[in-house]
């Protein structure tokens, strides 16, 4: 092969390569924001429904839970998309499962060592985060086809767009149902807190105030 052929093939091999994405170009920062909002797990995509009901009475174990839901979702997606082009098609749900299980039993175990009292209120509840529809839905639907980086990304705005949520609801069961914060009392004495907050059927309330909120705001609520 002649040097004019080559360095003719090297010219066309650089006009069809592609100048790299910088990290947080317009499409990658709407991977952060998109779930935050019109894009939520939450409200919009109507996943991890049962833990905003069930943990959010109060706002300290909601918190924790948010926090180990962003660590799982966050550590599976760039694991899944670092072994993408290694994983056959016909076991990738078996892998996502070991994967996400693996992140679940050590976050687990961290939480019962270093805050037992907390574990045991959210334990059963941080076992479900395997099956949380929000983990394995963003694990099938971005991880298995995109970079580490965006996959990153992409678990960071949907955990956030999911903590939000529950916080939000978590913020006005503890405030309106026992008139505190984080455990501390913010309502005047003699306050008597409502007991629908305190119940499942209050959480419904909130969520679907929030539905509508952000279904509103996106869009999705006609007029």
């Amino acid at each position: 092969m002649s040097t004019e052929t080559i360095e003719k093939a090297n010219d066309q091999i650089a006009e069809v390569k592609k100048p790299s994405e910088p990290l947080f170009s317009k499409k990658r920062r709407q991977l952060l924001s998109n779930p935050l909002d019109e894009d939520n797990p939450i409200t919009i995509q109507v996943l991890g429904i049962c833990s905003a009901l069930a943990v959010t009475v109060a706002l300290k174990p909601t918190f924790v839970m948010a926090v180990a839901v962003t660590a799982v979702l966050v550590l599976a997606n760039v694991v899944i998309s670092a072994l993408r082009n290694t994983i056959p098609n016909r076991i990738r749900i078996i892998v996502q499962l070991v994967v996400v299980a693996s992140l679940v039993a050590i976050v687990d175990q961290v939480l019962k060592a270093y805050s037992y009292d907390i574990w045991k209120e959210l334990s059963v509840f941080i076992g479900l985060i395997i099956t949380n529809c929000i983990v394995m839905g963003r694990l099938e639907a971005f991880a298995l086809g995109n970079k580490p980086w965006d996959a990153f990304l992409d678990g960071l705005g949907n955990s956030f767009g999911y903590a939000w949520i529950i916080l939000a609801i978590a913020f006005f069961r503890e405030l309106f149902g026992s008139g505190k914060l984080f455990g501390f009392q913010v309502m005047p004495d003699g306050y008597i807190g409502n007991g629908v907050m305190m119940s499942p059927a209050g959480a419904c309330l909130l969520l679907g105030v929030l539905i509508w909120i952000v279904r509103s705001r996106s869009g999705y609520v006609e007029d």
